[in-house]
């Protein structure tokens, strides 16, 4: 019989309603009741990962330190967590569907027909409890990704009924996430959507045994009462979700409706009193915040919160750290350019230049770095925005006209950003990237240096381009400095400009390793520059006045 727990989440009537912020706020409770504890999310999606998908189609694409391109929501789960994910806490249809094929023809199944029952769902089944044959947890939930209902869930599904029965009673229970939605028209909560997701689901033969219910109204207890009986669980069982107002409030919310104590006690594991006295620190300095910046976050696909959520988490966690709320201000770089560049920034207090692939949007970005690098604006460039600001600085300072990134032009004269060796052979576009967490030397003396107070870091990476060290002698003597090297490869990490306050370029992700418990340096040390630049612009206008 296994010692390791399964929780399995799935998700009724709507996409959205924060299954990963379910699944990562319970987690957060057993943790703090010292239950060895991690997150997995299963994607129903054919592709491998996400990798080749455009973040508008899906978000961003989150890095773990061994180099797996995965769902965006392992990223809540670390943050939640402050446990590192990996290639195992990530599971698409594409990657269980690409191991039966290979096995297949290796012959591995005897010549018997491959079929989705057994087959599929035995890969399933193996997957999801590789974690938990680790021994290195207590618990694990699984996040199913989509909706009840939906074709390709089907085989999840099948495989959580199946596990349920495998492992047997107490060791494995289902939480449904579903809608109660309100009809102001009729002026009341309707509770038939979700009967009708946990029908659906109990015609797949796995009954729900708890049900989140996520809403904009309280719920009240006659209607607690009502779905208890026809959606067959236990009164208590039925845990209400309502709308908060940032997802770290979530946590105690679940706490407040008993969720760890019911899933506990179904799981017959003993319940105490999560220890979240550092979770609330957090949350007072976040939502009691002394002061306020402003910091300008230049990207392309600033349409959509998702591309870039790291990013603005890692913001209020920096700000949280800081005592200051941090206001985000998504800036379309398309709309960037030396004419109105002055008009769009007057009111920032720092900018982040976002990563990112391909041209659109380019020459707004340099034109952003320039405007902040002659005014001497606080600045952090990530991957792409680091390499926009070598770019301009070998423009405008070294008088490189046609400076370029190969990836813009790969007929340019003079690209200060190429491919990496290790890439110009590649083909395959899906995982083939630099990725994973890569050591870093830093110079001592840096802005680096005494941000992270440590001679040798590592960090998480994504991209196939790197600064060209053919121009590294021309552009440090110009006051452009390399203050970050990867000690194998000599790929250059960080630049800095020290004639500036604070002028920041990286090439590697440090928005992917910030959590609610350790806040990433940088991000803090920005934020802190955010903060001084508007004092000092602040008593410089008193002066004058």
């Amino acid at each position: 019989m296994t010692t390791t727990k399964y929780i399995f989440v799935t998700g009724g009537v709507s996409s959205s309603l924060g299954k990963g912020i379910i699944a990562a706020s319970l987690a957060k409770l057993l943790q703090a009741q010292g239950y060895r504890t991690t997150i997995q999310k299963l994607d129903p999606y054919i592709n491998v990962d996400p990798g080749t998908l455009n973040p508008y189609e899906h978000g961003e694409c989150y890095v773990t330190d061994d180099g797996a391109e995965t769902d965006l929501d392992l990223g809540h789960y670390e943050r939640f967590l402050n446990v590192a994910t990996s290639q195992s806490n990530n599971v698409t249809t594409g990657r269980i569907y690409q191991s039966v094929i290979e096995k297949e023809r290796r012959g591995e199944f005897l010549g018997k027909t491959v079929q989705v029952i057994p087959h599929i769902t035995d890969e399933i089944k193996q997957r999801i409890q590789i974690l938990g044959n680790s021994g290195d947890y207590d618990i694990v939930i699984t996040e199913i990704g989509g909706t009840v209902g939906d074709i390709e869930s089907l085989p999840y599904i099948e495989a959580v009924r199946q596990l349920k029965w495998d492992l047997g009673e107490h060791n494995a229970i289902v939480i449904h996430l579903t809608l109660v939605p309100y009809l102001s028209a009729a002026g009341e909560l309707k509770t038939k959507p979700t009967q009708h997701s946990v029908k659906t689901l109990m015609e797949s033969g796995v009954m729900a045994d708890i049900l989140v219910c996520r809403t904009e109204h309280e719920l009240p207890s006659d209607l607690r009462d009502k779905l208890a009986k026809f959606c067959n669980v236990r009164r208590e069982a039925v845990i209400q979700s309502i709308d908060a107002s940032t997802i770290y409030d979530v946590p105690n919310l679940m706490l407040e409706q008993g969720l760890d104590t019911v899933v506990l006690k179904k799981l017959e594991l003993d319940s105490s009193e999560p220890d979240l006295t550092r979770w609330n620190q957090f949350l007072q300095r976040h939502k009691n915040p002394k002061g306020e910046v402003v910091i300008g976050l230049i990207g392309k696909y600033v349409e959509l919160q998702d591309s870039y959520k790291s990013i603005l988490e890692s913001f209020i966690h920096a700000g949280a750290e800081n005592e200051v709320k941090v206001k985000v201000q998504s800036i379309h770089s398309e709309y960037i350019s030396e004419k109105n560049v002055a008009k769009k920034f007057a009111h920032l207090d720092a900018v982040l230049v976002a990563p990112g692939f391909g041209e659109r949007g380019i020459e707004g970005k340099i034109a952003a770095v320039k405007y902040v690098r002659e005014n001497n604006i606080p600045f952090l460039g990530i991957c792409l925005g680091m390499q926009m600001a070598v770019i301009e600085f070998s423009r405008n300072v070294l008088g490189i006209a046609d400076a370029n990134s190969s990836e813009m032009d790969e007929n340019t004269n003079n690209p200060v950003i190429d491919l990496m060796a290790s890439q110009k052979m590649v083909t395959d576009k899906g995982g083939t990237m630099r990725l994973g967490a890569w050591e870093c030397e830093l110079v001592e003396g840096s802005i680096a240096y005494k941000v992270y107070q440590n001679k040798t870091i590592k960090e998480r990476h994504r991209h196939r381009y790197e600064f060209n060290n053919k121009y590294k002698a021309q552009i440090e003597e110009a006051g452009m400095k390399a203050t970050g090297i990867n000690p194998e490869t000599g790929l250059v990490e960080i630049i800095e400009i020290p004639a500036n306050n604070w002028f920041v370029g990286v090439q590697y992700h440090p928005e992917y390793k910030s959590t609610v418990a350790n806040p990433h340096p940088l991000f803090v040390a920005f934020v802190k520059a955010a903060l001084d630049y508007k004092n000092r612009v602040i008593d410089a206008n008193m002066a004058q006045n």
